[in-house]
């Protein structure tokens, strides 16, 4: 069947100023940037929708949550490690932002050579055919022996790497994480599946071990997310899968055991969103009264933004 143009002569329009719109001058637009801006200016100058606001939306909450005491915990995939951003973290640790970090078994494992070596990160498409892909002797050797030694002390995986590296003065050990959070005693938890890690291929692992020492900052970071209700913060930085598994599992037990956590925040910060983030940390748990954010960009410009945002706010 043929089909003729349809006649538009009988469609009704009205005027424009009589339509409802969803962006103003007045209230939508970004302010002029000017050399010289300091962060809070500059800040203040992003015009208030969408990505911009969601980032002041958890700036604020973070600032919040400290001003009431209550926990910011920043839940980091390997990645963040590996982008340099210890220094934008310790920024965060001494001005007391950020209470407790959750790390991949991959991000504890980065922070390690960085201590040893002050480099990590191999490649892995030059040496896996050869059979030497994670095989460097340090690594699995120190940490194998760092998980072993702490479990016999009562340490969770993150506490005894953290101690170990500090015990040993390893070279570059201001610029790893885990030995700042031991330091100043700060909760730094490792969570871990087992054959995911470099260390798992040598022959000093123990799997039991290892999964002990996990599981010990399981519930450790269990007991933390059990007081994120009425005013606490839940970063995910990179982490697509285990973190937001881990997450949501504690979060079920936290209520299960009869804590209220609800009137919190969560934020899930990557280049691109995924699924499991959206929903076990944005989505599902901010169900009831409380608020989730998305923010997209590469970690090397998010978390140094976010962090002198928070920086900024808190110190005024």
């Amino acid at each position: 069947m043929k089909y003729s143009p349809i006649d538009l002569s009988g469609v009704k329009t009205y005027p424009l100023s009589e339509r409802q719109n969803k962006v103003s001058i007045k209230k939508d637009f970004a302010s002029p940037i000017t050399a010289g801006m300091s962060v809070a200016e500059l800040l203040s100058a992003l015009p208030p929708q969408l990505g911009s606001q969601a980032l002041l939306g958890v700036i604020d909450a973070v600032a919040a949550a400290r001003a009431k005491g209550k926990p910011v915990v920043m839940a980091m995939g390997a990645h963040v490690i590996k982008c340099g951003l210890q220094p934008v973290l310790k920024s965060l640790i001494e001005a007391d932002a950020v209470t407790a970090f959750a790390l991949n078994g991959a991000g504890s494992i980065h922070d390690y050579e960085i201590s040893l070596i002050g480099e990590t990160s191999e490649d892995v498409g030059a040496v896996l055919h050869c059979g030497t892909f994670g095989m460097a002797e340090e690594t699995g050797r120190d940490i194998n022996r760092a998980l072993k030694d702490g479990l016999a002390k009562g340490m969770g995986y993150g506490e005894a790497v953290g101690r170990f590296i500090i015990d040993n003065d390893n070279p570059c050990r201001e610029h790893s994480l885990l030995a700042v959070c031991a330091e100043r005693d700060i909760p730094v938890t490792v969570h871990v599946a087992l054959g995911t890690d470099i260390i798992h291929q040598h022959p000093t692992a123990d799997g039991a071990v290892i999964g002990q020492a996990s599981y010990t900052d399981f519930r450790i970071f269990t007991s933390i997310v059990s007081e994120l209700g009425d005013g606490g913060v839940y970063l995910n930085m990179g982490s697509a899968v285990l973190l937001p598994e881990v997450f949501l599992k504690a979060l079920s037990i936290a209520q299960n055991l009869g804590h209220h956590v609800d009137h919190f925040t969560t934020a899930n910060f990557d280049m691109q969103q995924h699924y499991r983030p959206l929903q076990n940390v944005v989505k599902r748990p901010t169900s009831g009264k409380s608020r989730g954010y998305t923010i997209t960009g590469h970690h090397e410009i998010m978390i140094p933004l976010l962090a002198a945002g928070i920086l900024d706010k808190i110190e005024r």
